[in-house]
């Protein structure tokens, strides 16, 4: 009962603990966005429409799923926490610097190559990259492991795929777009584009953790 006990408290101490750098470090990444495009006396990357979606959906549905994350054997092993060691400690915060770093990253190339067709074309495609690249890094804020050594997770696919499907919706039904301040020139290859940008994030940060041995 002991041994059970402490392993569930690790382990619903450990997905707080991620479902916070899923949230900070997706907000993050946006923020990262905002001040870049208006330092650079860029448009505006983002709509108030848009945040919202991007808050109630992206925010939401993945952080509630790494709160179900079941525990692992290897939480045992971990030593005792200091009692007084809050959660930001300087490598948590390194993470997060990371990980949103990356998403503004792509954000920030969607954003100019929406850019070469026009302002709202710009304001799409940042938009979707970084709803889209949030959705995924869901996946790698379930754990510190890579994703091919956790057990499987039926609510994390689950919170992507909805996420994933809404957002299609907005980009593909013409009806939702004067709504979501979506441009009508949005086509295939720019959905391929914003596909292809918002997973290296992911592809990177899973890749170093294979090959740290994660």
């Amino acid at each position: 009962t002991i041994i059970k006990s402490v392993l569930n408290g690790r382990n619903v101490y450990e997905n707080i603990k991620n479902a916070i750098k899923f949230l900070l470090s997706g907000n993050f990444a946006a923020i990262l966005m905002v001040i870049y495009a208006s330092i650079m006396a860029l448009p505006a990357p983002f709509t108030a429409v848009q945040l919202l979606f991007i808050n109630l959906l992206t925010d939401s549905l993945p952080a509630l799923a790494v709160n179900m994350e079941q525990p692992t054997g290897d939480l045992l092993n971990m030593k005792p926490r200091d009692p007084k060691e809050g959660i930001l400690t300087k490598d948590f915060l390194k993470n997060l610097a990371v990980q949103g770093g990356l998403i503004a990253i792509v954000t920030m190339m969607g954003f100019y190559t929406g850019l070469v067709v026009n302002d709202d074309m710009a304001c799409t495609m940042a938009f979707a990259t970084l709803c889209l690249a949030r959705l995924f890094h869901g996946f790698n804020c379930r754990g510190t492991r890579s994703i091919f050594r956790l057990p499987s997770n039926i609510y994390s696919w689950g919170a992507f795929a909805v996420g994933t499907l809404f957002l299609m919706a907005v980009l593909f039904i013409k009806g939702l777009h004067g709504l979501f301040d979506i441009d009508d020139a949005l086509t295939i290859m720019h959905i391929l584009k914003i596909v292809g940008l918002a997973f290296i994030p992911t592809f990177l940060i899973q890749m170093s953790r294979v090959v740290r041995g994660k």
